[in-house]
C-alpha cells in the first residue's frame, strides 16, 4: 500500500426542507463515495437545510446541537466505514440565548471527532444575510491529525481571504477542505466578471500559493431564486484540477498523492522564501 496516495471524496448534493431527509441522503453519498474508494469523504455547507440566509429571518428553526442527530451519525458511520468524514457544515445552535456559529466537524476513523472549524468570516450582502444568523467564528483556523492526514476545513466565504490558507500550511495542513453554498441568484448581475470562474480561480491560487491539496465542495440545485453551480472539484498542491463535478447531484472521488506537496514547496520556495518581518500591515484593519 502507498501510505503517501489517499483517496477523496466529495458528496455534491441538493438540499431540501426536511433536516432528516437530507442528512439521510448525505449519508447515502458518503457510503457511496467509500464503496468507491474514497478515505476522507466531504459535505457541502450547510448540507441540512436550505440555504435559509436568503431572508433577514428564517420561520423555520434549522439549528443543530453538538452532541446531536449530526454527531451521533457521522460518529457511527465513520466508525463503521474506517474513513475520516468531513461534516460540510451545521448552525450550530450552544444554547437558547448564546451565539450560534457555521460550524464544520471532522470525524477520524475511530468515530471520534477529531475537532470543529466556526466558518471566521461572515458575508453580508444581497441575497446572503449571514450575518442575521451567524456570529465570526471564534475556534481560529485549525488543523487536524487524522489517520488519513492533516486536514483543514475553511467554510465558503473563507475561501476569498487567502490569509487563512496560508494560516492552514504554516500550520501544516497538507489537505484544504472548503464546503460552499455559491451560486447565481436571479435579478443579481455580475458586473464585476464571472463569479464560478473566479471560485475556482482563488482556490486553486491558495493550492499553488501554499503547496496545499485544496478540494472544494459545493451543494446543487434551485432554491427560490438561488440557482447553486456545483463545479466542486478537488486540485493538487499546484493547483491541478484531477477532478470536476458538473451541475446536478453527483459524487466526486479522486486519489491524491500527499508526497507531491513537499517537492512543490521545496522546488519553488514560496515557503521558506516568506518575509514576514513585512507583513505587519495584515493585521491593520482599514
Amino acid at each position: 500500500m502507498n501510505e503517501s496516495r489517499v483517496s477523496i471524496g466529495l458528496v455534491q448534493m441538493a438540499m431540501g426542507a426536511d433536516m432528516a431527509a437530507n442528512l439521510e441522503k448525505a449519508v447515502a453519498g458518503i457510503r457511496a463515495a467509500a464503496q468507491r474508494g474514497a478515505e476522507i469523504v466531504a459535505l457541502p455547507e450547510l448540507f441540512r437545510s436550505p440555504y435559509f440566509c436568503v431572508q433577514h429571518e428564517c420561520p423555520v428553526d434549522y439549528t443543530d446541537e453538538i452532541p446531536g442527530p449530526v454527531t451521533d451519525t457521522l460518529c457511527s458511520l465513520s466508525r463503521t466505514l474506517g474513513i475520516v468524514i468531513v461534516g460540510g457544515s451545521i448552525f450550530e445552535r450552544t444554547s437558547p440565548s448564546a451565539a450560534r456559529y457555521n460550524t464544520a466537524l471532522v470525524f477520524d476513523t475511530d468515530g471520534s471527532i477529531a475537532g470543529s472549524y466556526r466558518k471566521s468570516h461572515i458575508p453580508h450582502d444581497e441575497a446572503f444575510f449571514e450575518k442575521d444568523y451567524f456570529a465570526p467564528g471564534d475556534t481560529g483556523f485549525k488543523v487536524f491529525k487524522t489517520a488519513k492526514g492533516a486536514i483543514s476545513v475553511l467554510i465558503c466565504f473563507d475561501q476569498w481571504f487567502p490569509e487563512a490558507a496560508r494560516a492552514c500550511a504554516l500550520d501544516g495542513a497538507e489537505i484544504i477542505f472548503y464546503p460552499t453554498a455559491i451560486g447565481n441568484v436571479d435579478g443579481l448581475g455580475q458586473p464585476e466578471g464571472n463569479w464560478h470562474d473566479a471560485w475556482e480561480t482563488v482556490q486553486r491560487g491558495h493550492a499553488i500559493a501554499n503547496n496545499v491539496v485544496v478540494a472544494a465542495i459545493n451543494r446543487v440545485g434551485t432554491e427560490g431564486t438561488s440557482h447553486f453551480w456545483g463545479g466542486s472539484f478537488i486540485c493538487d498542491a499546484f493547483g491541478t484540477v484531477l477532478s470536476r463535478g458538473g451541475v446536478g447531484e453527483e459524487v466526486i472521488v479522486s486519489s491524491i498523492d500527499k508526497s507531491h506537496a513537499p517537492l512543490v514547496r521545496e522546488g519553488w520556495g514560496f515557503i521558506r522564501n516568506r518575509r514576514p518581518e513585512l507583513y505587519t500591515p495584515l493585521t491593520k484593519r482599514i
